[in-house]
């Protein structure tokens, strides 16, 4: 076994990589960007070695630095995690010359594999069944509409080399194709260094499921059953689990001998995904296969009881798999949540900044937080807004959902925006709770983007008492003050108003042992805490039902979180509601006649001059950020009037980038 392995990749991955090779006796080393200087992953080592500037291009995706950290530390190993060289056949090549094991496939099987393009060739002259599309090298724009074209809209456009939703586009006509494959192939060059775009029909009403192998040198490899990956935004998975709740035995079953035959073929070795798109009548299509650790692997280990992490390990030491296919037995149910530093009420455009406050779900038996971030540390413009995966276990479907609406209410972060919202609005969506779920769910269900009105509290009640119980308790602290004059002490009242939502609801509100009794509209509530002002989680029981509710105060407005719905509310004495009716609303500046950057980022292009005059529809700017390319275009017709931003500028969001008459 090996006594030191480097880890070639950041974030929550190589902490995860980490904690199983710390299980295991191996001692860790971490490389690390001058971004990630201050990173959690660069402290859990026990060494970690800088490797360049913030670019991945410059950094993580330098491999020639990569090999010298192992050189310099003597790892006798490398686990890429996901992403950046994991799926880089030179890189595998170019460690094997240097004596140095990688914790992964071999050489052959990336190639096949590991290139979108080379595996759909591979998987036709194997017989698997796949999607139609046009697997050559595409020479340009022109091209790729003569072949879109030819297949039929709607039609996906793919990076070869691409993961994780890079480098992806549907286009349902001919300009949509033309400003598709220009984004994909610049996406593709920017996130992996290989420009090359592929174009396949896109199944409508589709799934995403895909298959988890296991293979070792000896020409053992078992499959561990299927994840459900539908639930996608722009193509970047959001929320997966484990089984899937839509397959039967005989569609599992010959998924899974179809992806073992297929990396039979290639003499695949260590972990490997074989994903395939699957129609309403259980049809399924090959996609591709990704030579490398999934994102969503946590929730195969929790309904196998296998470490995936530490069976890659073992494997590239040169051990056999200690299971067969007839030892694989699948136990309850897997949900995992990806929580990323985005604003979902603002089209999901990243966050970046400082946490100021993170306090993740308390881990046990059914909750798993896998994240590379601490409180204090900083969410960066130049990788992945990823701060966690959150993921949760159960005996049944239900009860894993149950565990993840509990989990997303206890997990606090302020600091940068995040989409716990939107994550916890899916999890009691009737589709979701259900099982008719596809790729193109969150498209459908929310056409005009996600808001607030998206996620409304079911119970009022429960948070106008909360607030009360709140606000009666930080009083009755006040009251306590020492020094006050004699016989002028201040007493509290129990009539109060709690301003919510605009409107004014009047409670009454008893102390009570443990608590207070509040009565809003002719109803008592029993709330039960021994919440202190200034903690962030509310947590106690409602008419003896448990809740938690996230609390922080804002001046005079306490801002309450529950089951994703955010609520901002003062609570008043009568008098002064009273006069709160009368105080006039500020009106919101005009910013109508500024081109304002929706997120922070890079701004790359600017494709007007000063005088111009702009079509509606027309291309304004471009802004990179989180190795995503965004287009900014005018919403009207228009003549500019001041440019007030240059390309190379880093801006922040809401910043003016252009004027207009």
């Amino acid at each position: 076994m090996f006594k030191k392995i480097l880890i070639a990749n950041r974030g929550e991955i190589a902490c995860r990589v980490i904690k199983t090779a710390r299980k295991m006796g191996i001692k860790t080393v971490a490389v690390y960007s001058e971004a990630d200087r201050d990173a959690l992953h660069v402290e859990m080592a026990d060494e970690a070695v800088l490797i360049g500037p913030p670019p991945t291009a410059q950094s993580y995706l330098v491999m020639e630095r990569i090999i010298q950290a192992c050189k310099d530390t003597g790892a006798e190993a490398v686990h890429p995690g996901y992403g950046f060289l994991s799926e880089r056949a030179a890189f595998c090549e170019a460690l094997e010359k240097e004596g140095i094991a990688f914790i992964g496939p071999k050489v052959k099987a990336i190639n096949a594999m590991g290139d979108k393009i080379t595996s759909k060739k591979l998987a036709k002259e194997a017989g698997v069944s796949t999607v139609p599309g046009y697997t050559e090298v595409i020479k340009d724009a022109k091209e790729a509409v003569e072949i879109a074209a030819g297949i039929g809209y709607p039609v996906m456009i793919k990076a070869s080399a691409g993961g994780g939703g890079k480098g992806m586009r549907v286009a349902w006509n001919d300009a949509e194709c033309l400003d598709g494959f220009e984004r994909s192939s610049n996406e593709a060059r920017s996130s992996f260094g290989d420009d090359r775009v592929f174009i396949e029909k896109y199944i409508e009403e589709p799934r995403h499921i895909e298959i988890q192998v296991m293979g070792d040198s000896f020409g053992n490899i078992v499959y561990l059953g299927e994840r459900e990956c539908s639930l996608q935004r722009r193509h970047q998975k959001v929320i997966e689990e484990a089984p899937s709740p839509f397959l039967d035995e005989a569609t599992r079953k010959a998924m899974g001998e179809q992806a073992v035959a297929l990396g039979r073929a290639v003499d695949y070795q260590s972990a490997g995904t074989v994903e395939f798109i699957v129609d309403s009548k259980r049809n399924f299509y090959f996609l591709e296969m990704n030579t490398r650790l999934q994102v969503e692997h946590p929730v195969t280990e929790y309904i196998t009881g296998l470490d995936l992490v530490e069976l890659m390990i073992r494997v590239a030491a040169g051990e056999k798999l200690p299971i067969t296919q007839a030892d694989v037995k699948l136990k309850g149910w897997a949900i995992e949540s990806r929580v990323y530093a985005e604003d979902p009420f603002r089209n999901f455009l990243p966050s970046i900044g400082r946490l100021v406050k993170y306090l993740p779900p308390k881990e046990s038996e059914v909750v798993r937080v896998d994240t590379g971030v601490y409180e204090g540390g900083e969410v960066s413009m130049y990788y992945d807004p990823m701060i966690a995966k959150l993921i949760t276990y159960g005996s049944t479907r239900d009860r894993a959902i149950a565990h993840m609406r509990d989990a997303l209410n206890e997990f606090f972060i302020r600091g940068v925006a995040h989409n716990i919202s939107f994550l916890a609005a899916l999890m009691v969506h009737t589709r979701f709770m259900t099982g008719r779920i596809s790729t193109n769910m969150i498209a459908e269900e929310y056409p005009n983007g996600f808001h607030a009105a998206d996620v409304p509290h079911d119970d009022p009640a429960l948070l106008i008492s909360v607030a009360a119980f709140i606000h009666r308790r930080y009083m009755d602290r006040a009251a306590r003050t020492s020094g006050q004059l004699l016989g002028h002490e201040r007493k509290v009242k129990n009539d109060w108003v709690v301003l919510m939502g605009g409107h004014q609801h009047p409670v009454h509100v008893d102390p009570a042992d443990s608590g207070y009794d509040v009565v809003y509209m002719g109803e008592t509530y029993q709330v039960r805490s021994d919440w202190q002002f200034g903690q962030p989680l509310f947590k106690g029981t409602l008419n003896g039902a448990e809740i938690c509710i996230q609390v922080e105060r804002r001046d005079m407005v306490y801002r309450l979180f529950h089951w994703g719905s955010q609520a901002d509310v003062m609570v008043l004495s009568p008098t002064v509601a009273e006069l709160q009716k009368l105080m006039p609303e500020k009106a919101a500046a005009d910013m109508s006649k500024y081109l304002l950057s929706p997120m922070p980022g890079l701004l790359t292009k600017l494709m007007v001059q000063l005088g111009q005059e702009v079509k509606a529809g027309e291309d304004l700017a471009v802004i990179e950020a989180m190795k995503m390319e965004n287009v900014l275009r005018a919403d009207h017709d228009a003549k500019v009037t001041k440019i007030l931003a240059a390309p190379g500028d880093s801006l922040a969001v809401d910043q003016a980038i252009i004027e207009f008459d």
